[in-house]
């Protein structure tokens, strides 16, 4: 006689880039196994499939497409279903400001946890009074890199990369060039003869998109000092 199957709950949340809803339910046991596995092989492409397997494992509602979406988006599906998982709270170690090194365990409700959004913040660069560039956000591959991985390249290198993978398009009044024409050396070769002031506009491209973030008062046991820590992405609430 064959054991009875658990029916998993469902839930909902909102995408917090375009405002859609979707239903997802918790992870398995068997998806948290081949998310450890993954992680110890230490290999991109394997974490990377992975996540993808087991996000589209738990998202219900169709025609979510897990890979392009962009990075605040998966770390705020991959909190709300993990927490899911283990519980409504989550515990983390937090270095108080004052002597930058006394640790204390917070209890954070996840549901506190939102994602922030800049009003300064513009995916549309105006580099002269010709040229623009439209930028998209970092998607999965940014999301591995920041939550599963500890890269050994410089952050130069790490920066110039990520800006490149996020060009959408190159345009003025007349015409326009598609990244996804374009090869990687032709985008890094336009990004190098940007100037001091429209590479910084660039930076503040992904300085002000919407963050994965809580901020908490802690108290520091030692000195008594309170001070306010800001948490910013998915690695920070699992680490």
């Amino acid at each position: 006689m064959p054991l009875p199957k658990i029916n998993a709950p469902t839930y909902e949340l909102t995408l917090p880039s375009n405002g859609k809803k979707l239903k997802y339910r918790p992870f398995l046991v068997r998806e948290e196994k081949i998310l450890i596995m993954a992680l110890e092989t230490e290999d991109q492409k394997q974490i990377t499939n992975a996540v993808v397997e087991i996000l589209n494992d738990c998202i219900i509602t169709k025609g979510i497409d897990i890979i392009k979406l962009a990075t605040f988006d998966i770390e705020y599906i991959f909190l709300n279903v993990r927490s899911k998982s283990v519980g409504e709270t989550v515990d983390v170690n937090v270095t108080c400001p004052d002597d930058e090194k006394t640790n204390v365990i917070m209890t954070i409700d996840i549901d506190s946890i939102k994602i922030k959004k800049d009003k300064k913040h513009k995916n549309v660069i105006k580099l002269d009074d010709s040229l623009s560039l439209k930028l998209k956000y970092p998607s999965m591959n940014q999301f591995i890199e920041n939550n599963f991985e500890s890269s050994d390249n410089s952050e130069v290198s790490n920066t110039l990369d990520m800006i490149i993978s996020c060009i959408d398009v190159i345009f003025n009044d007349e015409e326009s060039w598609d990244a996804s024409e374009s090869t990687k050396k032709e985008l890094e070769d336009f990004i190098e003869q940007l100037n001091t002031k429209q590479f910084k506009m660039i930076e503040d491209f992904f300085a002000t998109m919407p963050k994965l973030t809580h901020s908490l008062k802690v108290k520091n046991p030692k000195t008594n000092v309170e001070s306010t820590v800001v948490l910013e992405g998915l690695a920070a609430f699992f680490s």
